[in-house]
């Protein structure tokens, strides 16, 4: 795994996320309340895992691509939310 980088949700996401994934990283953040009672913001991680880019929300939220190169969200199974 090759650790890439960090961001905020609901910020600009860095140049090194692939444009496959920012349009179901926009989507996902689209769904986070702007004001969660004074807390602040999930972060992403961004990460390569087998040369296939991985992005995670702190909230447990993965957004990768699938076979086709066609990305999606869903939970991890192992945070507690799913």
């Amino acid at each position: 795994m090759q650790l890439g980088t960090r961001w905020t949700s609901g910020d600009e996401p860095p140049r090194s996320v692939p444009p496959a994934l920012r349009g179901e990283i926009e989507a996902v953040d689209a769904t986070i309340p702007a004001d969660q009672l004074g807390q602040p913001r999930p972060r992403w991680t961004m990460t390569w895992l087998e040369g296939r880019p991985i992005a995670e929300l702190d909230t447990g939220i993965i957004v990768s691509l699938d076979e086709n190169g066609e990305a999606f969200a869903r939970n991890d199974p192992e945070d507690g939310f799913g």
